[in-house]
């Protein structure tokens, strides 16, 4: 009797604390919108290697998507420990070209970025994020874009 009331408490015990253990960290949140039907899209992108589109379920991503997704997040936080800024250690936030049809906002553990499809000046990593945007919109979100 004992031996079944240890058990049955720790089994209440793991329920109680989640025993899936500590949620993943995020690696970047991205909000999108814009001038064309599907430009709306909040994305966040997991570090265990899943995609959350619009509050969804978390789905799986490719290792080649997760490492991309990885190398974006040390663009927008930089090597703290090397001394090196990141993006969103800075807050940049460039304004749109003259016509402009897509918006992003990304928030990282170091701050927030926001630029658009046709921002002028846009680092690299910029142009990375809106294509992984996209990517993981038509592959694991199942998105028109």
């Amino acid at each position: 009797m004992t031996v079944a009331l240890a058990v049955l408490l720790a089994a209440a015990a793991a329920a109680a604390t989640g025993c899936n253990g500590p949620r993943p960290a995020d690696l970047f949140v991205v909000q999108r919108s814009g001038s064309i039907p599907g430009a709306t899209l909040s994305l966040r992108v997991i570090d265990d290697g899943h995609v959350s589109c619009n509050g969804g379920a978390p789905k799986p991503i490719s290792s080649a998507q997760l490492i991309d997704a990885r190398a974006l997040r040390r663009e927008l936080d930089g090597d703290h420990a090397k001394e090196q800024v990141g993006l969103a250690d800075r807050h940049l936030a460039l304004k749109p070209g003259a016509i402009s049809t897509l918006s992003y906002r990304v928030r990282s553990e170091q701050g927030t970025v926001s630029f658009s499809d046709t921002s002028p000046r846009q680092p690299q990593a910029f142009y990375g994020l809106a294509k992984l945007t996209r990517d993981l919109a038509r592959g694991p979100c199942g998105l028109a874009r």
